[in-house]
């Protein structure tokens, strides 16, 4: 199943390519397997700053999971719990994924495709793609974590509606209510993206893992500094990230950060 989910390297740059065109990318619950393997060999490659995940071509981001395959691996609650640990938990690790994420949407981004993207830190989307979520349509209550996050996105009346009505938006009524960050058209996502990713690798790494890992304590619900985040603060202090950016403030000059 690597053919269906693997990843690119350009410099600090990683991308994860889903790649089965031929269901809009849907996924089977080997390549959520296939994810949160994806995802921990990216973690521990300290030479990996920022992550982009997209499909493999303009078919489509991703349509969901694949509903083909629900009778055998997800009938019922005991083979329902299993298939959503696997996952949820795999979104989750995206979600998690300690270095900022970028979606990038073409066409469409729905069900699961839609959490995947929400699972970023942006969300870019080509002109007239459209996303949503269907649960709805097929007797599925949508899971706790990804409604949270969709709400954390747009709010409590959007996302009933988004989710009691099953519709899909496209990219600019998304965009409208927060759930799309920026609009391109087929020709500049690509290069648009990769100056937006190279705007923040050109900042410390360290400093936006740590703001990263800080806002989603927020969003998590602490109001108060924990001891792994009040020393993920502490620490930022004695990095190499820390002397090279007063130095260059110093010196008048960018500042030249690994």
């Amino acid at each position: 199943m690597s053919h269906e989910l693997y990843i690119e390297k350009d410099g600090a740059i990683a991308t994860i390519i889903i790649n089965r065109p031929q269901k809009k990318n849907c996924f089977n619950l080997a390549m959520f397997q296939r994810l949160e393997e994806l995802l921990d060999d990216l973690k521990q490659d300290e030479t990996i700053k920022l992550l982009i995940v997209r499909g493999v071509d303009e078919t489509a981001f991703s349509a969901g999971a694949d509903i083909s395959e629900f009778l055998e691996v997800r009938l019922h609650a005991k083979k329902a719990k299993a298939y959503n640990d696997f996952a949820l938990g795999a979104i989750e690790k995206l979600y998690r994924f300690p270095r900022p994420t970028i979606a990038l949407i073409q066409t469409l981004a729905i069900g699961g495709g839609l959490e995947l993207a929400n699972a970023c830190d942006f969300r870019f989307a080509t002109s007239g793609s459209k996303v949503g979520i269907t649960s709805a349509n097929i007797g599925i209550v949508y899971n706790l974590a990804s409604t949270k996050r969709l709400y954390n996105l747009i709010g409590p009346s959007k996302t009933k509606e988004l989710l009691y009505t099953a519709e899909l938006l496209t990219a600019e009524e998304a965009q409208a209510i927060g759930l799309i960050d920026y609009i391109y058209s087929q020709e500049e996502i690509e290069g648009k993206v990769l100056a937006f990713a190279n705007r923040i690798l050109s900042k410390s790494p360290v400093a936006n893992s740590g703001i990263k890992q800080v806002i989603q304590a927020i969003t998590d619900g602490e109001n108060t500094e924990s001891d792994a985040i009040s020393d993920l603060i502490l620490e930022s202090y004695s990095s190499d990230d820390y002397t090279e950016g007063i130095q260059a403030f110093l010196e008048k000059r960018k500042p030249n950060f690994l």
